[in-house]
Protein backbone atom coordinates (compact mmCIF):
# COMPACT_ATOMS: atom_id res chain seq x y z
CA UNK A 1 0.00 0.00 0.00
CA UNK A 2 1.40 3.71 -0.59
CA UNK A 3 2.58 5.84 1.97
CA UNK A 4 0.98 8.31 3.75
CA UNK A 5 2.59 11.55 3.96
CA UNK A 6 3.91 12.83 7.01
CA UNK A 7 4.82 16.67 6.08
CA UNK A 8 4.47 18.17 3.19
CA UNK A 9 6.53 21.25 1.85
CA UNK A 10 3.89 23.89 0.36
CA UNK A 11 4.24 24.62 -3.39
CA UNK A 12 6.63 22.05 -3.49
CA UNK A 13 5.94 18.98 -5.74
CA UNK A 14 4.98 15.79 -4.80
CA UNK A 15 4.80 12.47 -6.70
CA UNK A 16 4.16 9.00 -6.07
CA UNK A 17 3.40 6.18 -8.32
CA UNK A 18 -0.17 4.08 -7.83
CA UNK A 19 -0.07 0.17 -6.71
CA UNK A 20 -2.93 -2.23 -7.24
CA UNK A 21 -4.28 -1.16 -3.89
CA UNK A 22 -5.35 2.04 -5.31
CA UNK A 23 -6.29 0.79 -8.43
CA UNK A 24 -9.56 2.12 -9.65
CA UNK A 25 -10.07 4.09 -6.75
CA UNK A 26 -11.03 7.88 -7.18
CA UNK A 27 -7.95 10.21 -7.33
CA UNK A 28 -9.90 12.30 -4.47
CA UNK A 29 -10.33 8.90 -1.84
CA UNK A 30 -6.55 8.08 -2.67
CA UNK A 31 -5.18 11.78 -2.05
CA UNK A 32 -7.46 11.61 1.35
CA UNK A 33 -5.73 8.56 2.22
CA UNK A 34 -2.32 10.14 1.30
CA UNK A 35 -2.82 13.32 3.16
CA UNK A 36 -3.51 12.79 6.52
CA UNK A 37 -4.94 15.08 7.98
CA UNK A 38 -6.15 16.94 5.21
CA UNK A 39 -10.26 17.04 4.24
CA UNK A 40 -11.99 15.70 1.92
CA UNK A 41 -12.79 18.73 0.77
CA UNK A 42 -9.53 20.39 0.84
CA UNK A 43 -8.40 17.50 -1.14
CA UNK A 44 -11.06 17.98 -3.99
CA UNK A 45 -10.31 21.55 -3.83
CA UNK A 46 -6.38 20.76 -4.75
CA UNK A 47 -7.65 18.79 -7.54
CA UNK A 48 -10.13 21.44 -9.22
CA UNK A 49 -7.24 24.32 -9.01
CA UNK A 50 -5.33 22.07 -11.27
CA UNK A 51 -2.85 21.15 -8.67
CA UNK A 52 -3.42 17.22 -9.13
CA UNK A 53 -1.43 15.83 -12.18
CA UNK A 54 -0.64 12.55 -14.13
CA UNK A 55 1.77 12.17 -16.80
CA UNK A 56 1.35 16.03 -17.18
CA UNK A 57 -2.22 15.87 -17.35
CA UNK A 58 -4.25 17.82 -14.98
CA UNK A 59 -7.00 15.00 -13.36
CA UNK A 60 -10.82 15.42 -12.15
CA UNK A 61 -11.80 14.36 -8.79
CA UNK A 62 -13.66 10.83 -10.48
CA UNK A 63 -10.24 9.95 -12.06
CA UNK A 64 -9.99 6.08 -11.61
CA UNK A 65 -6.55 5.87 -10.79
CA UNK A 66 -4.99 3.01 -12.51
CA UNK A 67 -1.83 0.86 -11.30
CA UNK A 68 1.29 2.52 -12.14
CA UNK A 69 0.28 5.70 -12.38
CA UNK A 70 2.45 8.61 -11.28
CA UNK A 71 0.22 11.05 -9.76
CA UNK A 72 2.26 14.35 -9.24
CA UNK A 73 0.44 16.64 -6.41
CA UNK A 74 1.40 19.96 -4.84
CA UNK A 75 -0.17 21.51 -1.67
CA UNK A 76 -0.48 25.39 -2.05
CA UNK A 77 0.36 27.49 1.15
CA UNK A 78 -2.55 28.62 3.26
CA UNK A 79 -3.81 31.67 2.06
CA UNK A 80 -3.07 34.86 4.30
CA UNK A 81 -5.90 34.94 7.42
CA UNK A 82 -9.09 37.61 6.09
CA UNK A 83 -10.43 36.61 9.31
CA UNK A 84 -10.64 39.60 11.99
CA UNK A 85 -8.25 39.33 15.37
CA UNK A 86 -11.03 39.55 18.48
CA UNK A 87 -10.20 39.80 22.45
CA UNK A 88 -12.63 37.32 23.45
CA UNK A 89 -11.72 35.52 26.50
CA UNK A 90 -11.25 32.00 26.14
CA UNK A 91 -11.35 29.29 29.10
CA UNK A 92 -8.47 27.31 28.25
CA UNK A 93 -8.26 24.02 30.01
CA UNK A 94 -4.34 22.99 28.57
CA UNK A 95 -2.34 24.41 26.38
CA UNK A 96 1.28 24.52 25.13
CA UNK A 97 3.48 25.36 22.45
CA UNK A 98 1.88 22.31 20.11
CA UNK A 99 -1.73 22.78 20.94
CA UNK A 100 -4.75 23.46 23.61
CA UNK A 101 -7.64 22.23 24.73
CA UNK A 102 -10.56 25.02 25.25
CA UNK A 103 -13.87 24.56 26.67
CA UNK A 104 -16.41 26.36 24.35
CA UNK A 105 -19.23 28.01 25.86
CA UNK A 106 -22.63 26.66 24.27
CA UNK A 107 -23.74 29.40 21.56
CA UNK A 108 -20.38 30.16 20.73
CA UNK A 109 -19.96 29.22 16.63
CA UNK A 110 -16.81 27.54 16.12
CA UNK A 111 -15.85 28.90 12.44
CA UNK A 112 -16.89 32.26 10.80
CA UNK A 113 -19.27 31.21 8.35
CA UNK A 114 -22.66 33.42 6.26
CA UNK A 115 -24.42 35.12 9.05
CA UNK A 116 -21.71 34.88 11.45
CA UNK A 117 -18.53 36.13 10.60
CA UNK A 118 -17.61 38.08 13.93
CA UNK A 119 -17.23 36.29 17.42
CA UNK A 120 -16.47 32.99 17.03
CA UNK A 121 -13.91 30.38 18.35
CA UNK A 122 -11.76 31.29 15.48
CA UNK A 123 -11.86 35.12 15.98
CA UNK A 124 -10.77 34.32 19.94
CA UNK A 125 -8.04 32.00 19.46
CA UNK A 126 -6.65 34.46 16.23
CA UNK A 127 -6.34 36.87 18.88
CA UNK A 128 -4.50 34.25 21.45
CA UNK A 129 -2.38 32.32 19.69
CA UNK A 130 -1.27 35.19 16.45
CA UNK A 131 0.22 32.95 13.92
CA UNK A 132 1.01 30.32 15.93
CA UNK A 133 -2.21 27.75 14.32
CA UNK A 134 -2.20 25.02 11.59
CA UNK A 135 -2.81 26.01 8.48
CA UNK A 136 -4.29 22.91 7.45
CA UNK A 137 -8.09 23.90 7.25
CA UNK A 138 -7.45 27.01 5.42
CA UNK A 139 -8.03 30.60 5.93
CA UNK A 140 -11.39 29.98 8.02
CA UNK A 141 -10.63 27.38 10.00
CA UNK A 142 -7.29 27.34 10.94
CA UNK A 143 -6.54 25.15 14.16
CA UNK A 144 -9.40 23.36 14.43
CA UNK A 145 -9.14 19.73 14.50
CA UNK A 146 -12.55 18.96 14.88
CA UNK A 147 -16.37 20.80 15.90
CA UNK A 148 -18.65 20.71 18.08
CA UNK A 149 -22.27 22.37 17.51
CA UNK A 150 -22.99 25.61 18.07
CA UNK A 151 -25.15 25.47 20.65
CA UNK A 152 -23.13 22.12 22.53
CA UNK A 153 -21.00 23.18 25.02
CA UNK A 154 -17.33 21.88 25.90
CA UNK A 155 -14.02 20.37 25.23
CA UNK A 156 -12.62 21.16 21.90
CA UNK A 157 -8.97 20.76 20.38
CA UNK A 158 -6.99 22.83 18.54
CA UNK A 159 -3.54 22.24 16.69
CA UNK A 160 -0.86 25.45 16.75
CA UNK A 161 1.13 23.78 13.76
CA UNK A 162 0.80 21.27 10.79
CA UNK A 163 2.40 18.63 12.49
CA UNK A 164 0.26 19.04 15.55
CA UNK A 165 -2.95 18.89 13.21
CA UNK A 166 -1.97 16.05 11.38
CA UNK A 167 -1.19 13.66 14.37
CA UNK A 168 -4.61 14.22 16.14
CA UNK A 169 -6.63 13.89 13.17
CA UNK A 170 -4.91 10.47 12.54
CA UNK A 171 -5.71 9.37 16.08
CA UNK A 172 -9.95 10.81 15.26
CA UNK A 173 -9.12 8.57 12.25
CA UNK A 174 -8.11 5.85 14.08
CA UNK A 175 -10.85 5.86 16.55
CA UNK A 176 -8.07 6.62 19.53
CA UNK A 177 -9.42 10.19 20.65
CA UNK A 178 -11.35 9.83 23.77
CA UNK A 179 -14.34 12.03 23.47
CA UNK A 180 -17.19 11.67 26.31
CA UNK A 181 -20.15 13.81 26.14
CA UNK A 182 -22.84 14.70 28.67
CA UNK A 183 -26.56 14.57 28.25
CA UNK A 184 -30.40 14.87 29.23
CA UNK A 185 -32.27 13.20 26.61
CA UNK A 186 -36.18 12.49 26.67
CA UNK A 187 -37.58 9.93 28.48
CA UNK A 188 -35.73 6.26 29.72
CA UNK A 189 -33.40 3.91 27.30
CA UNK A 190 -35.06 -0.18 27.25
CA UNK A 191 -30.85 -0.80 28.30
CA UNK A 192 -29.06 1.14 30.93
CA UNK A 193 -25.76 1.23 28.54
CA UNK A 194 -25.62 0.21 25.21
CA UNK A 195 -24.25 1.14 21.54
CA UNK A 196 -25.81 2.77 18.61
CA UNK A 197 -24.69 1.46 15.59
CA UNK A 198 -26.29 3.22 12.70
CA UNK A 199 -24.26 5.03 9.67
CA UNK A 200 -25.25 8.55 9.30
CA UNK A 201 -25.79 10.72 6.05
CA UNK A 202 -27.41 13.75 5.18
CA UNK A 203 -31.45 13.72 5.43
CA UNK A 204 -33.25 13.24 1.66
CA UNK A 205 -36.12 15.58 3.04
CA UNK A 206 -33.72 18.47 4.67
CA UNK A 207 -30.00 19.07 3.62
CA UNK A 208 -29.30 20.98 6.68
CA UNK A 209 -30.52 18.04 8.75
CA UNK A 210 -28.48 14.25 8.94
CA UNK A 211 -30.07 11.04 9.45
CA UNK A 212 -29.70 7.71 10.22
CA UNK A 213 -29.29 6.38 5.94
CA UNK A 214 -27.47 3.66 4.01
CA UNK A 215 -27.54 5.71 1.47
CA UNK A 216 -24.21 8.42 1.02
CA UNK A 217 -23.36 7.53 4.65
CA UNK A 218 -20.90 6.86 7.06
CA UNK A 219 -20.29 4.64 9.86
CA UNK A 220 -21.61 6.18 12.97
CA UNK A 221 -21.19 4.57 16.87
CA UNK A 222 -21.79 5.58 19.93
CA UNK A 223 -21.91 4.01 23.01
CA UNK A 224 -23.91 4.83 25.97
CA UNK A 225 -24.74 4.79 29.83
CA UNK A 226 -27.62 6.17 32.07
CA UNK A 227 -26.04 7.87 34.74
CA UNK A 228 -29.43 8.70 36.41
CA UNK A 229 -33.73 8.46 35.44
CA UNK A 230 -35.91 10.88 36.09
CA UNK A 231 -39.41 11.64 35.63
CA UNK A 232 -39.23 12.70 31.91
CA UNK A 233 -35.79 12.47 31.22
CA UNK A 234 -32.80 10.61 31.80
CA UNK A 235 -29.16 11.91 32.48
CA UNK A 236 -26.45 9.80 30.22
CA UNK A 237 -23.17 9.25 29.59
CA UNK A 238 -21.90 9.49 26.07
CA UNK A 239 -18.62 7.52 23.98
CA UNK A 240 -17.88 8.64 20.53
CA UNK A 241 -16.26 6.07 18.96
CA UNK A 242 -16.65 7.95 15.18
CA UNK A 243 -17.14 11.45 15.15
CA UNK A 244 -20.17 11.93 12.45
CA UNK A 245 -21.85 15.66 12.03
CA UNK A 246 -24.88 15.77 15.08
CA UNK A 247 -24.25 11.98 15.93
CA UNK A 248 -24.86 11.93 19.56
CA UNK A 249 -28.17 14.10 18.59
CA UNK A 250 -29.22 12.31 15.98
CA UNK A 251 -28.66 8.62 17.39
CA UNK A 252 -30.05 9.94 20.05
CA UNK A 253 -33.56 10.82 18.54
CA UNK A 254 -33.08 7.29 16.06
CA UNK A 255 -33.88 5.65 19.61
CA UNK A 256 -36.55 7.46 20.15
CA UNK A 257 -34.88 9.62 23.05
CA UNK A 258 -33.83 13.03 21.60
CA UNK A 259 -31.65 15.40 23.50
CA UNK A 260 -33.50 17.97 25.55
CA UNK A 261 -33.81 21.39 24.04
CA UNK A 262 -32.57 20.01 20.61
CA UNK A 263 -35.46 21.73 18.23
CA UNK A 264 -33.70 19.98 15.34
CA UNK A 265 -34.33 16.80 16.28
CA UNK A 266 -36.45 16.59 18.87
CA UNK A 267 -40.20 17.12 19.69
CA UNK A 268 -39.29 20.93 20.38
CA UNK A 269 -38.28 23.59 22.26
CA UNK A 270 -37.90 22.71 25.95
CA UNK A 271 -38.50 26.03 28.15
CA UNK A 272 -35.74 25.94 30.40
CA UNK A 273 -33.25 25.15 28.00
CA UNK A 274 -33.30 28.17 25.52
CA UNK A 275 -30.35 28.51 23.62
CA UNK A 276 -29.67 24.88 22.92
CA UNK A 277 -29.61 21.43 23.72
CA UNK A 278 -28.67 19.92 26.59
CA UNK A 279 -25.23 18.41 25.65
CA UNK A 280 -21.75 19.06 26.77
CA UNK A 281 -18.41 17.62 25.33
CA UNK A 282 -16.82 16.99 29.04
CA UNK A 283 -13.57 14.45 28.28
CA UNK A 284 -11.31 14.88 25.78
CA UNK A 285 -8.19 12.47 25.82
CA UNK A 286 -5.62 12.01 23.42
CA UNK A 287 -1.79 11.67 22.49
CA UNK A 288 0.44 14.22 22.45
CA UNK A 289 1.73 14.71 18.88
CA UNK A 290 5.70 15.23 20.19
CA UNK A 291 6.32 13.73 23.70
CA UNK A 292 3.77 10.67 23.01
CA UNK A 293 2.11 11.42 26.46
CA UNK A 294 -1.34 10.66 26.77
CA UNK A 295 -3.33 13.52 28.28
CA UNK A 296 -6.93 13.85 29.93
CA UNK A 297 -8.86 16.74 29.77
CA UNK A 298 -12.31 17.15 31.63
CA UNK A 299 -14.44 20.16 31.83
CA UNK A 300 -17.50 20.75 34.73
CA UNK A 301 -20.97 20.76 33.81
CA UNK A 302 -21.74 24.33 32.87
CA UNK A 303 -24.53 26.16 34.81
CA UNK A 304 -27.42 26.34 32.29
CA UNK A 305 -26.84 21.99 32.05
CA UNK A 306 -26.52 21.93 36.45
CA UNK A 307 -29.79 23.82 36.67
CA UNK A 308 -31.76 21.97 34.28
CA UNK A 309 -30.73 18.88 35.91
CA UNK A 310 -31.73 20.51 39.61
CA UNK A 311 -35.13 21.93 38.04
CA UNK A 312 -36.07 18.33 37.20
CA UNK A 313 -34.77 16.49 40.10
CA UNK A 314 -36.75 18.51 41.88
CA UNK A 315 -39.99 18.00 40.06
CA UNK A 316 -39.06 14.31 40.55
CA UNK A 317 -39.37 14.43 44.03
Amino acid sequence: MIDKVSSIEYNEPVSFVADEDCAQERIDRVLSFILEGYSRSFVQGIIADGLVTCGGRQLSKNYKVKAGDRIEFTVPEPENLSVEKENIPLDIVYEDDDLLVVNKPRGMVVHPAPGNYTGTLVNALLYHCGDSLSGINGVIRPGIVHRIDKDTSGLLLVAKNDAAHVSLSAQISEHSLDREYRAVIHGHLKELQGTVDAPIGRSPSDRKKMCVTDKNSKNAVTHYEVIEELDKFSFIRCKLETGRTHQIRVHMAYLGHPVAGDTVYGPGGTPALEGGQCLHAAVLGFTHPVTGERIRTQSELPDYFSEFLNKIRRQNG
